[in-house]
């Protein structure tokens, strides 16, 4: 299990040397900052500081020499956290401190659950609406509904109150078992509706859908790799092969951060016929070399397979794309992956707080590691190195940019790649750039609030349609739009006086599939975007060819 983690950065008091050397020995101790990026590999290891003897007793000194005698008042935990920071800006980017305040929530994204009711909310006008109650979850046992507003959590008020998503989650959160009682308006009902749910295990889903792109194709999406991604791709994929006779598989790994490594090599085993088949190997200075290798059992038969990637394709995502590349198992479409090739183990300690630290490095089968350059002379290269892309016009196609690392490695079948860099795809697909236009950008936020509305208000006509005669009839009116606009308007957006028409059917497009999204959950909102997505239609393109491999070249 591996997690990415992000370097902090803060300021010391310079002027106190020894207060600076011995903060810093602290922050060794104790852990670094979490960054957004996720990991490839997450490990509990031993207690290490415990076994070699390395205490905490100069620190403490240190500390209560200064909460004794220094000239102001000083915050301890800012001491520490301040030291925490200025270690992270000195290793990697990838190590990380995790408060125990943070570590629960951290962990749920990797475990795959979390303790809750089971809602899926907007805030509208400052109102909590219930956009669905998940099914066979706790707030629908009780009887929540789709509309339901949540005015009251246990006896306070939190409508017109200005809470955030966040601030309404945790208060919806808490240990399986624990009750929670609130109160919700439905319809124009002007009494408050009671309701006790008793919280308990809800899902986090990390395959957003399976389904059929063609009669012979299959998709699956996996937005990350928590504990539950080989048992949800495996379910998937059992869906799609005996029901749907599928013979050909679509991986989408776009904006996925990664997550546990063995999920993902897990998944590759299932892709693969031979056995002992490398995927990836981890090696460090203090860690050993660990092959990951495949089984030689797969379920199922999968033909030609085609992954797409892109910027956000990190982590374990560049291990699964890395390896179908190098052991030319398929063809990875898209834009070149984040490059996030470190492995890190964790240690809890003793205040509940825990340390991600970078333990080693994953290397793809041909050698290659893909790991983009942290160190040098500007500490904020690494985070903005996307957004580098983009100016440089890598993203779009206009220029190639530069390799981090120009050592050539080979394929299974000869074809060159490349590391030190993420992983770049056999077939480049260019961004769409109108797509990044600020008024695009704000207005695609909101599409979610403006369509719950507009699916309760239209409940009745949208009803009449099943999902196929929904993405061939349905589609979004002038008259629509321009209902759009006006409720952009009141959020104080307003449409540019000159907006291209690209633009305008993107927002169209968006809408519809939001809507398709409301009516009939994942698979209605990627069938509807999936007949316009520029990497779908190039991985379809590829895969109608009597033998995709062909595509790689030498």
């Amino acid at each position: 299990m591996n997690q990415d983690s992000s370097a902090g950065k803060s300021r010391l008091f310079i002027w106190f040397p020894l207060l600076f050397a011995g903060v810093l020995a602290l922050g060794m101790f104790i852990g670094m900052k979490m960054q957004a990026a996720a990991p490839s590999v997450v490990a509990e290891g031993p207690d290490v500081l415990s076994e070699n003897g390395l205490g905490q007793g100069k620190i403490e000194e240190l500390l209560r020499y200064i909460e004794a005698k220094y000239v102001d008042e000083v915050d301890r935990e800012e001491l520490i956290q301040e030291a925490i920071d200025n270690l992270l800006a000195q290793l990697d980017p990838h190590s990380s401190y995790i408060p125990a305040s943070e570590l629960q929530e951290v962990n749920e994204q990797l475990e795959g659950n979390f303790d809750g009711i089971g809602v899926e909310f907007l805030i509208l006008e400052d109102t909590v609406v219930v956009v669905t109650p998940l099914a066979g979850g706790p707030s629908e046992s009780v009887g929540v509904l789709a509309g339901d507003k949540i005015v009251m959590i246990e006896d306070s008020t939190i409508a017109g109150k200005g809470l955030e998503s966040r601030d309404i989650i945790n208060l919806l959160r808490g240990e399986q078992g624990s009750r929670v009682a609130i109160g919700i308006l439905r319809g124009s009902e002007k009494k408050i509706r009671r309701f006790t749910v008793t919280r308990d295990k809800i899902p986090m889903h990390s395959v957003d859908v399976a389904t059929m792109l063609d009669k012979k194709t299959g998709y699956i999406k996996l937005n990350r790799f928590s504990a539950t991604t080989y048992e949800e791709f495996m379910k998937g994929l059992e869906e799609l092969v005996t029901k749907k006779s599928m013979k050909d598989l679509v991986i989408d790994l776009r904006h996925n951060p990664g997550g546990y490594l063995q999920q993902a090599s897990n998944i590759l085993s299932q892709l693969f016929a031979d056995k002992d088949k490398l995927l990836v190997y981890t090696e460090g200075r203090a860690v050993s070399r660990n092959d990951y290798e495949t089984t030689g059992r797969p379920f199922f038969d999968v033909e030609d397979i085609v992954v797409l990637i892109d910027e956000g394709s990190a982590s374990a995502s560049e291990i699964l794309a890395g390896a179908i590349q190098d052991q030319d198992r398929g063809v990875v479409v898209g834009r070149r992956s984040f490059g996030k090739g470190l492995v890190q183990e964790q240690y809890r300690l003793r205040d509940g707080s825990a340390i991600r630290l970078t333990v080693a490095r994953y290397y793809t089968p041909s050698g290659r590691s893909i790991q983009k350059p942290y160190k040098g002379e500007d500490p904020d290269a690494y985070d903005e190195d996307v957004y580098d892309r983009y100016k440089s016009g890598e993203l779009s196609g206009a220029d190639a940019g530069d390799k981090k690392d120009t050592t050539k490695y080979f394929t299974a079948e000869g074809h060159v790649v490349f590391g030190g860099g993420g992983i770049s795809p056999d077939v480049f697909v260019p961004i769409d750039t109108f797509l990044m236009n600020d008024y695009f950008v704000e207005a695609r936020q909101l599409v979610p609030q403006f369509v719950f509305k507009y699916a309760q208000q239209n409940k009745k006509a949208l009803e009449r349609y099943k999902l196929a005669s929904f993405n061939s009839e349905f589609f979004i009116s002038d008259t629509d739009y321009k209902e759009f606009k006006q409720f952009l308007k009141k959020q104080d957006i307003k449409e540019p006086a000159q907006l291209s028409y690209h633009i305008k059917n993107e927002l169209k497009l968006l809408l519809k599939a939001r809507i398709a999204k409301q009516l009939y959950g994942d698979v209605g909102f990627y069938t509807v975007l999936n007949e316009t997505d520029p990497m779908i239609r190039k991985a379809m393109e590829i895969l109608k060819k009597p033998n995709p491999l062909a595509i790689k070249g030498k």
